[in-house]
């Protein structure tokens, strides 16, 4: 039988019948009401603006617990009195917490400025809780078990007593390292780059300069204290002396390497143009070369701060590297470790101005360098 055959014998459907007056219509969606939909749009909107974020209680937490522990667990006797501040290093940390409690809560803001100072927080919020649970172990390994022995170990409330009692001597003596330090940087990164870019520019000035800079420069900086402590009539200049040697040579080389690696078509379409010799030193081969200067720069300032101590150790009347000898010839560990902190942030905060002025300068890398 064929398919039309088929069909043909199926049965008609048969028509609805129509109810008079009434139309059978598909029944339309209700429309929701305008209180529905202003009650979303604010529950967005809150949404958007007050989201509280669950990782800030971690660091509340450790620094809680860090208050609680300091607080309530007996430091362990150790022959003499007690250690001090204990009291209030414990609320200090407490005191910590309810900050950290307050900024989560305004992190939780995302309105304007507080967006802004939201998102800080919240990258540094792993680091804030790893910070309170090192301080932690610290007190415990020291104060309260006595793992790490007095007096070559010490809590980290004893530092208060350091930075209370010794204010004067520690404050002096930064600030002659930090005076030391710049004088000797100053003077090692001009007469370094001034060298570096005139063996990059003259062949003449390369080869009588470069293989003194090949023989001299690599010699450490501290292996010239006996040396540099005869010729010079103090031990302030000395020290200058090498700060500078020990700056120097890194930012010589790395602004001759600058210098000798610039195109060579920035010169040509320069002089085109009817540029001078010093045009094209300062306004084409300088600017094109100062990334490998502040390359140059950031490792002299690593090597400027081990000369700045040594040579601290071994001559000078009062610094930070003067004040490491001393406290260690009195045996008093507790200071020393203060000094340590006091350096770790000058030389972190130096070499972040550093790159702060490097992206000033270098600004026009942005997009072509990733920093």
């Amino acid at each position: 039988m064929s398919a039309s055959a088929t069909l043909e014998r199926l049965p008609a459907t048969k028509p609805q019948p129509e109810l008079p007056g009434i139309s059978v219509l598909t029944p339309p969606s209700t429309p929701p009401s305008k209180i529905a939909v202003a009650a979303h749009a604010a529950n967005s909107a809150s949404e958007k603006i007050f989201r509280f974020h669950w990782f800030g209680l971690l660091p509340i937490a450790a620094w809680g617990l860090l208050g609680a522990l300091t607080l309530a667990w007996p430091n362990l006797p150790a022959g003499f009195e007690d250690w001090v501040y204990t009291t209030e290093f414990g609320i200090a940390a407490l005191a910590v917490a309810a900050l950290l409690a307050f900024l989560t809560i305004t992190a939780s803001i995302h309105i304007g400025p507080l967006q802004h100072a939201g998102a800080i927080f919240r990258h540094g919020t792993p680091w804030l809780a790893v910070s309170a649970i090192i301080l932690a172990a610290w007190e415990i390994l020291t104060a309260k078990t006595g793992v790490l022995p007095p007096p070559f170990f010490a809590p980290p409330s004893s530092l208060i007593d350091v930075y209370v009692s010794d204010y004067a001597r520690l404050a002096d003596s930064t600030y002659n390292s930090i005076k030391l330090l710049l004088e000797g940087v100053g003077w090692g990164a001009a007469v370094g780059f001034t060298i570096g870019v005139s063996i990059g520019w003259s062949r003449t000035i390369n080869y009588w300069v470069h293989p003194i800079l090949r023989f001299l420069g690599p010699l450490p900086p501290t292996a010239l204290l006996p040396i540099a402590f005869f010729f010079f009539p103090s031990s302030h200049a000395a020290s200058v002396f090498l700060i500078a040697l020990a700056t120097g040579f890194p930012v010589a080389i790395l602004s001759w390497s600058g210098v000798a690696g610039v195109n060579k078509a920035y010169y040509d379409v320069a002089r085109t143009m009817g540029a001078s010799e010093w045009f094209l030193i300062f306004r084409v081969a300088i600017p094109a070369a100062l990334p490998q200067v502040f390359v140059g720069l950031f490792m002299g300032f690593g090597a400027s701060f081990v000369v700045l101590i040594v040579a601290e150790m071994m001559g000078v009347k009062s610094g930070l590297g003067w004040y490491l000898t001393w406290a260690q010839g009195y045996a008093a560990y507790v200071n020393m470790y203060g000094a340590l902190i006091v350096m770790t942030i000058i030389f972190s905060s130096l070499i972040s101005l550093l790159f702060t002025v490097r992206d000033r300068v270098l600004v026009w890398q942005k997009g072509i360098v990733k920093w």
